[in-house]
């Protein structure tokens, strides 16, 4: 019974260790900031240690990380498990808890029933966890399509106005809030830090965040650079465009809410049908 005891307190109390850790601000490290500003492969070889092999290993093998969602968020894979790790152990922590205030109380359990239930409250944690990363990502994803449809104004108002296709692309992203201009801003600093195109840094961002939108960006303001095109008018019909059909996404979501909602509305209307009917029903039965 103590020994029962002392493993609960010693995993409730790793599980809000954790949990304290990933909440409570801490000192921002260096070495990812430095990482965006260059490529991978550049730079000194990272010797890890066998411990982050094996998590490594255990992370690609057994739960792939999600690479874009974590990619659009800013988060890198070590914050994730972190994550998933820190959810785990409190859904497990929960119920070693509640059995050993059930074994406390003199309630008799089997031990097989809170280790089963503490591994599926772990699993089932860690996939809420998971499912909530890639609702933030696919909310994100969604303010980052439509915060291009503002910079491809801006870059073809830009253009329009006589600057060239590299100054229209740092000057449509530059003194504007929100994070989605500030990861171009970013993403243009690093090119020109690296002496890359920016069309093409575009490109890559779109890639890893999946929003294709963005790499149209690069490929429409290529041509003005490479052939001289005149593509203010082109980038203006791409931002319609796009309006167009995140509308369309927009009104789909609204039609299959309504339908869903149609559901508890039948069923209402049957639970009133019931209590309308079952009087009459019963004077029937009784007058027989």
């Amino acid at each position: 019974m103590i020994g029962a005891a002392l493993a609960t307190g010693g995993v409730a109390g790793l599980g809000l260790f954790w949990l304290l850790r990933t909440l409570l601000v801490s000192t921002p490290a260096a070495r990812p900031a430095l990482a965006r500003l260059h490529p991978a492969g550049v730079g000194p070889t990272i010797h890890l240690s066998t411990s982050r092999r094996w998590l490594r290993w255990l992370t690609r093998r057994l739960w792939r990380p999600p690479g874009r969602e974590l990619a659009i968020l800013g988060r890198t894979t070590g914050q994730y498990t972190i994550t998933i790790g820190t959810s785990a152990l409190v859904g497990a922590a929960a119920v070693a808890s509640s059995a050993a205030l059930a074994a406390a109380g003199g309630i008799s359990i089997p031990a097989v029933v809170p280790a089963g239930a503490a591994i599926g409250a772990a699993a089932l944690a860690a996939w809420g966890a998971h499912h909530d990363l890639l609702g933030k990502a696919r909310r994100a994803r969604h303010e980052f399509r439509r915060a291009v449809c503002s910079y491809l104004d801006l870059v073809a108002l830009e253009m329009a106005a006589g600057h060239g296709s590299v100054a229209a692309l740092e000057r449509g992203c530059a003194g504007i809030d929100g994070w989605v201009f500030m990861r171009l801003r970013e993403t243009l600093l690093r090119a020109q830090l690296q002496l890359h195109s920016p069309w093409d840094q575009l490109r890559q961002l779109a890639a890893e965040i999946d929003v294709p939108e963005l790499g149209d960006v690069g490929d429409i303001v290529q041509a003005a650079g490479a052939d001289g095109a005149v593509v203010h008018e082109t980038l203006l019909a791409r931002a319609a465009s796009l309006r167009d059909q995140i509308r369309a996404e927009a009104l789909a979501r609204a039609k299959s809410v309504t339908t869903k909602l149609d559901i508890p509305g039948a069923v209402l209307l049957l639970i009133i049908a019931a209590f309308a009917v079952y009087p009459l029903m019963a004077r029937l039965g009784s007058g027989q």
